[in-house]
């Protein structure tokens, strides 16, 4: 295999290059993140619709701003920060909040992958995997939105506290403070649907 095809540039000369009129290097930049621009997009805005405009939205922004990039972050990281508020300002012109819904309910200290929490009863023995894993996707999609982006983020994309933190603007004890929200109102939800026998 062709040395070439495992090379991959840094952030700092891809920038370089999109600035000095490379479009390839763009079109390298949009096929690094798409899948987390997508999550993100996705995970925020229920209309189908919307999603395709936004995520155009977000990369005419990434290119008109790339000047403006500082290495500051993980360019990653800056466009998943673009995607995020774009999705905010989305939801603030349609009044709707990603905050919807919010749950107080925790004050124990838990942590580990979400599946987990299904083990903790030994509910039916999580039936099949792949059934456990549908089910879960679709209690997953009933979370408030921001949930849904940081057991996104964390769990799927596997980002730090730090990095999440950075794309969403809030501090790391905040982002894991929600994290824990999210994962005990998963549990709870998983756990009514095994005790109702499926």
């Amino acid at each position: 295999m062709d040395q070439k095809e495992h090379y991959r540039p840094t952030d700092r000369i891809l920038v370089e290059r999109v600035l000095s009129g490379n479009t390839r290097a763009f079109g390298m930049i949009i096929k690094q993140t798409e899948n987390l621009v997508a999550q993100i997009v996705f995970k925020m805005i229920s209309d189908r619709e919307e999603r395709r405009d936004l995520a155009q939205d977000i990369y005419v922004q990434v290119f008109q701003k790339l000047n403006t990039f500082r290495f500051q972050a993980k360019l990653s990281t800056w466009i998943a920060r673009i995607a995020y508020n774009t999705c905010i300002n989305y939801l603030e012109k349609h009044r709707s909040s990603p905050f919807q819904n919010p749950d107080d309910l925790c004050n124990d200290d838990e942590t580990g992958p979400i599946q987990q929490y299904a083990d903790e009863n030994d509910m039916e023995e999580r039936l099949l995997n792949s059934e456990f894993n549908a089910i879960l996707q679709l209690e997953l999609e009933k979370l408030p939105a921001i949930y849904k982006l940081l057991v996104t983020l964390y769990h799927h994309q596997e980002l730090s506290y730090s990095e999440i933190a950075q794309i969403v603007a809030l501090p790391e004890g905040t982002v894991k403070s929600y994290l824990f929200r999210a994962r005990k109102r998963l549990r709870k939800q998983l756990e009514m649907i095994y005790n109702k026998g499926l």
